[in-house]
């Protein structure tokens, strides 16, 4: 993901303070010099082999340095200085960075963009922003340097505020760069001043063309008055995105979501400045200064030239605990548009309701993951999530609880809060929003962990119901408030449990995890876990509907049409439509399997019984669900045949189900998108079903792959004859 601390702008590089000296010979030690045994060494040694000694175990050898390595060897990319007064004396980071005005102006505005990489060789590999006071005497540089800094270092909180992050999205570690400075409060009345002064000099650039104000009247910003115009738009539009970037994220550290309105607006405003910088680009391309200009596709900055101030390896040995890793220095064409979709999802989080219900916040964040979002996106929306231990900063999770389980009567009762039950699943629910907005492959391996406490509360959850009151989950009458809670917090929390197994499934193909030949069993684990899934929720909307008709509502009539149904909702129609699509799948990779011997696993090493194990090890560790196993997965699938799986109809009933749905999810956009994928995936295999049958199975020219075309979690069958 990208390391925001190093998007855009001055980027860069700590220097080394001067080498360190040699260590001495002591009295037990003695410097030899290993040249001829390293030459004598290459000679011999073959490729992967390596010299060590006795005691030299595996374990060290994954935490070896190889020299020579430059993703190893924070020494190979010495830039020759080694402190940064030594690379500021040798002219690398002057100020003015020119003597020519025009050419200063125009250095000012080149600008590298880094990503995913630490503070220190990224944004900090700008000389200039380790040492902001040496831009004093130049405005506009140093306002720019200043605002900056400021960006980082609220970036760097809030990151470090949430712990949403991990090595591959960014270092949070400053390692003493200078991320806060005196005066930095000030940063944007200093930028607001700058922004003036170049404001009243396209005025009055604009006067002058009119004729109607000398230009002498405002000292320009560098002596071709034929470029002044070009310059001051191209200046206040990267000034002017700083500073609407920099309150996007003020406003949305405000509690209570007080400040989304607001930082939505700024993030227009980005948006909008972003269009003018791409269109500065044409101007600044055509400008006669500088030489040998890099390719639009390439340059990393918008004019094409080098960047002054810079310097990548200065703060090689700062980078990390490890050895550092490569940077990757972003295009400015690149830059622009990673800028724009991380505003685009930092929209989307600022669009968030603040009144929501439990289900609707699961739902909203796995569509916020849809759209891959930036780390500076997904902390933001954890921590709009889970404020002060509230959900959104408003309600208790005794009350989100409570209102889930459709007993708000609950709400004020002291020990209902205080129960162990109740304060376990709060906490339970806290880490699992916190997860929610990790990166994908984080977050399935920290669902696969959470996975086994809410299994083990679930089980807690059922022996203390039949303890008190037997088997009588389903019982609807004459039962006390002890009992109903108990019965509706079992069902939720079941219901829960394996809404987080299907995601920890689902992820796995996001992910590429599964290979052709496993997918047949991921599809029926899918199949067996929604089954259950669908069950617990139909459970839990029975309860609650008649509890409604308890407190006098009246019984609306039901028509045969499920999806009119009243006791299923349209989510529960949508899981029944996804447990078609699975079983279809997986059925029909069975068959595949049986007939033709397609999709069989041919490892020596591992079989299909250790690859059952390995991908649902976790789930079965948490019992979920209860006795599944490897065998199951083979009783149900070694009859499958292509005719049985064609009478079944899975794919038309999974068509049929979208086409009921759509007048429910008329007005959310995501919905119908998702209907309309699952339409043509359920058209799609119905269709090469039915030319598999028509053929047969076991017809030699026959070929069947598996592709991901219009769902990322169901694939079509594409078939074709050699």
């Amino acid at each position: 993901m990208a390391n925001h601390q190093g998007g855009g702008g001055a980027g860069g590089l700590i220097g080394h303070a001067s080498l360190p000296p040699p260590i001495p010979a002591g009295d037990q030690t003695v410097w030899a010099d290993a040249g001829p045994l390293i030459v004598a060494a290459c000679s011999e040694l073959q490729d992967g082999e390596l010299i060590h000694a006795e005691n030299f175990s595996l374990f060290a050898a994954m935490s070896a340095l190889e020299i020579m390595d430059p993703k190893m060897d924070s020494g190979i990319e010495n830039s020759g200085y080694h402190s940064i007064e030594e690379a500021i004396e040798n002219n690398i980071a002057p100020v003015p960075l020119s003597l020519d005005s025009t050419i200063d102006v125009q250095c000012i505005l080149d600008a590298t963009w880094h990503k995913g990489h630490s503070l220190a060789q990224t944004v900090f590999s700008c000389i200039y922003l380790l040492r902001i006071e040496r831009t004093s005497p130049h405005a506009l540089l140093h306002s720019y340097c200043r605002i900056m800094r400021a960006i980082c270092n609220a970036l760097v909180s809030v990151v470090s505020d949430a712990r949403t992050n991990e090595e591959e999205d960014l270092f949070a570690m400053a390692y003493a760069l200078p991320l806060k400075g005196e005066g930095d409060e000030k940063c944007l009345s200093i930028l607001n001043s700058v922004e003036e002064t170049i404001s009243r000099q396209l005025r009055a650039c604009k006067a002058q063309s009119s004729r109607k104000k000398s230009l002498e009247d405002i000292e320009p910003l560098q002596r071709n008055p034929d470029l002044e115009e070009g310059y001051c738009r191209a200046l206040l539009c990267r000034l002017r995105f700083r500073k609407h970037y920099f309150h996007v994220f003020m406003c949305m550290r405000k509690p209570h979501g007080k400040g989304l309105e607001l930082a939505r607006k700024h993030v227009a405003l980005c948006l909008s400045e972003l269009s003018y910088m791409s269109k500065s680009l044409e101007f600044l391309r055509s400008l006669p200064y500088g030489s040998g200009q890099d390719d639009i596709e390439s340059s990393t900055t918008a004019s094409g030239c080098k960047p002054i101030g810079f310097d990548a390896s200065l703060n090689s040995t700062l980078s990390a605990p490890g050895p550092p890793r490569a940077t990757h220095i972003l295009s400015w064409k690149k830059a622009v548009g990673y800028f724009q979709k991380l505003l685009h999802d930092l929209d989307f989080v600022c669009s968030f309701n603040m009144e929501p219900v439990l289900e609707d916040v699961l739902h909203y964040v796995v569509q916020f993951q849809k759209l891959q979002p930036d780390l500076v996106a997904r902390t933001h929306l954890q921590i709009l999530l889970v404020q002060d231990g509230k959900l959104c900063g408003k309600d208790s999770f005794h009350d989100v609880i409570s209102r889930a389980l459709a007993l708000p009567e609950l709400t004020a009762d002291k020990e209902f809060q205080k129960n162990e039950f109740i304060v376990q699943l709060g906490q339970l629910i806290v880490s699992l929003l916190k997860i929610l907005c990790t990166n994908i492959a984080w977050q399935r391996r920290k669902l696969g962990k959470i996975l086994q406490d809410w299994g083990v509360l679930s089980l807690q959850l059922e022996m203390a119901f039949k303890r008190e009151f037997g088997d009588r989950l389903n019982v609807m009458v004459d039962e006390n408030m002890c009992m109903k809670v108990s019965r509706r917090l079992l069902i939720w929390t079941d219901e829960h449990t394996y809404w987080i197994a299907s995601r920890f499934l689902t992820l796995g193909f996001e992910l590429e995890l599964y290979s052709p030949n496993e997918y047949c069993m991921v599809y029926w684990y899918m199949y067996v876990v929604l089954m259950r899934l669908m069950e617990k929720m139909q459970m839990r909307i029975a309860i609650n509907s008649e509890t409604s008709q308890r407190r006098g509502k009246k019984k609306k009539d039901h028509a045969k049409d499920p999806a009119r149904d009243g006791s299923l909702s349209s989510s529960s129609l949508l899981i029944h439509c996804y447990i078609c699509l699975c079983e279809g799948l997986a059925m029909m990779l069975a068959a595949l399997h049986n007939e033709s011997k397609a999709f069989q696993m041919r490892s020596p090493f591992n079989g299909e019984e250790e690859r059952f194990v390995q991908h649902f090890d976790l789930l079965q560790k948490a019992h979920v669900p209860d006795h599944v196993s490897y065998y199951l997965f083979k009783e149900s699938t070694v009859h499958a045949r292509i005719s049985g799986v064609v009478k079944h109809n899975y794919f038309r009933e999974a068509q049929r189900i979208t086409s009921s749905l759509k007048g429910s999810f008329a007005g959310d956009p995501n919905r119908m998108l998702e209907l309309q994928q699952l339409e043509q995936v359920a058209e799609h295999n119905r269709i090469a079903l039915n030319v598999i049958n028509q053929v047969g199975a076991d017809d030699p020219s026959l070929r069947v792959s598996f592709e991901f075309t219009h769902h990322p979690h169901f694939a079509i069958a594409v078939v074709k004859r050699s």
